[in-house]
């Protein structure tokens, strides 16, 4: 009788992992979780590890701060040797995906994503790149966007009471503006993220895909009314032609001039307030105008997506730490600690306490990213657009320059 009842007892220990492992005694497992440096604060991480593991018994969290320098190449390793010491969970800018799907080194989180994450309400500039022909690779985890940063007293002191609604009336505020030894906007000729913007809002594209096939669009009638409407705000005022909004930096030229609007995400009113302190209580914002009202323009989505190796040792684990770091109730922490705007536009109401990142959780909703080719980065290498903008600027045709533009995109997408 004891025989048999011992039996039992190991039968039924058997299904729990062996006799003699009883419930509790179960190997945990380890996520390695790379995130970017910045994206989140330590106090956030040391929140969500302890939640995390309290709620997830058999999972214990290994997150890895990585500094944005040389991360492709690593991740790239990462994702050919993968191992007990790879990444579970990695980090990377909405862009990149693509390329790390291409070689089939990430999981595929289509299932999940339609099944139980929402994915027909993420950003669409988060979500869009995160795909991978029909797949969905990386999962929206936050978005920033550039949106309109002004001088209050001088827009008072134009006798402007309000922001632009539509595209048209920004065209006649700024000019209103830009008087008096006042710039009505400090606009840098080579700043392509935001004519971008301006290009989608016409219902244009950088580069469109053809059975298979990627080629420069900047020489569509569409493309080209955006470059139109570009040349014509950046006219008032004293923006280089033939410079980025980093050569100089915009946040420094708007601290020290009397420049009335730059294009920016909302995190530069630091700097500008670190080089002037006395502009405090004098910043606002406002989402970039679309063309028609109450709908903002179209705007560059900068971020982040979670992925997944496809070589995983803890593949459950992995999916339950991207579950947890893109589902509403830590997503809106992060938003809220880091003024990110959240994956969601149904979040958006979790900022709107924050001027700057309401402003920017309005446009996000309207946000695009750049195509989905693993062959981009090539094109930002040598980054024809740069060129083509100065050229216009500078007074050649627009027609002659854009087609010579979407030539050499078309080049720089082709696959060898």
């Amino acid at each position: 009788m004891k025989r048999r009842l011992l039996a039992l007892v190991c039968a039924s220990a058997f299904l729990l992992g062996g006799c003699g492992l009883m419930p509790g005694d179960a190997e945990r497992s380890t996520v390695t979780v790379w995130l970017m440096r910045h994206s989140a604060s330590q106090e956030y991480l040391d929140r969500f590890t302890e939640e995390f593991e309290r709620e997830h018994p058999g999972l214990d969290l290994d997150i890895s701060v990585q500094e944005w320098t040389g991360i492709g190449e690593k991740v790239q390793k990462a994702l050919k040797t993968g191992g007990e010491d790879g990444p579970d969970v990695i980090e990377v800018g909405n862009t990149q995906v693509a390329a790390y799907a291409e070689g089939d080194g990430l999981l595929d989180l289509t299932l999940e994503s339609m099944r139980d994450w929402g994915r027909e309400d993420w950003l669409p500039g988060l979500a869009e790149p995160g795909r991978w022909g029909s797949q969905q690779y990386g999962i929206p985890w936050y978005a920033a966007n550039r949106v309109v940063i002004y001088r209050k007293d001088l827009f008072r002191q134009a006798g402007v009471t309000a922001p632009p609604k539509t595209r048209d009336e920004w065209l006649t505020l700024t000019e209103k503006l830009d008087t008096g030894g006042n710039q009505g906007i400090y606009l840098a000729g080579q700043d392509w993220y935001t004519l971008a913007g301006f290009i989608w809002e016409e219902g244009g594209e950088l580069a469109k895909e053809r059975d298979g096939v990627w080629r420069g669009a900047l020489d569509s009638p569409e493309a080209l009314r955006g470059m139109d409407f570009y040349r014509r705000l950046q006219a008032l005022g004293d923006g280089p032609a033939d410079a980025d909004e980093e050569h100089p930096p915009q946040a420094g030229v708007f601290a020290e001039g009397e420049v009335a609007q730059i294009v920016a995400v909302p995190g530069l009113a630091s700097a500008i307030l670190k080089q002037n302190p006395e502009l405090e209580d004098q910043l606002g914002y406002f989402p970039v105008p679309g063309k028609a009202a109450g709908k903002p323009g179209a705007v560059f989505t900068g971020g982040s997506d979670l992925v997944i190796p496809a070589r995983t040792n803890t593949r459950e684990g992995a999916v339950e730490v991207v579950a947890a770091l893109t589902g509403t109730r830590w997503n809106t922490d992060l938003a809220r600690t880091m003024n990110y705007v959240p994956n969601k536009a149904g979040l958006a109401d979790s900022v709107k306490g924050e001027e700057g990142v309401a402003a920017m959780a309005a446009g996000a909703a309207q946000g695009r990213a750049t195509p989905a080719t693993p062959r981009w980065s090539a094109v930002e290498a040598d980054n024809p657009i740069k060129e083509y903008m100065t050229e216009v600027l500078t007074g050649s045709d627009p027609a002659t320059e854009a087609e010579r533009a979407a030539r050499r995109i078309t080049e720089a997408l082709a696959f060898d």
